[in-house]
């Protein structure tokens, strides 16, 4: 619901994800960001839903496919500029990520 005086939802729902001595892998990334972007109502047609579910999943995995794409393209970027700094070996435990 909208305030008109402040033009902000009331709707406010926090969600938390962790993990345990690791950072979040692409695909979890890209499953909850899909989450947030595609809603799926459970009243809908049955056949809307089966589609709206396979459209969900492909882009779950091509949002994956880029995520994958910007960290290797961020890892090049910090192990050229460790090269730069005379970090030869700093720079290759980068490159073995």
């Amino acid at each position: 619901m909208l305030t008109p005086e402040l033009g902000m939802s009331n709707d406010f729902k926090v969600e938390v994800a962790t993990t345990q001595n690791r950072g979040f892998t692409p695909e979890e990334i890209a499953h909850r960001c899909a989450d947030r972007i595609i809603a799926i109502s459970d009243r809908a047609d049955p056949v809307l839903q089966q589609q709206a579910y396979a459209f969900k999943n492909e882009m779950e995995r091509v949002i994956a496919d880029y995520m994958r794409q910007a960290i290797s393209s961020d890892r090049t970027t910090v192990y050229n500029a460790l090269l730069e700094a005379g970090n030869p070996e700093l720079a290759e435990l980068i490159r073995r990520l």
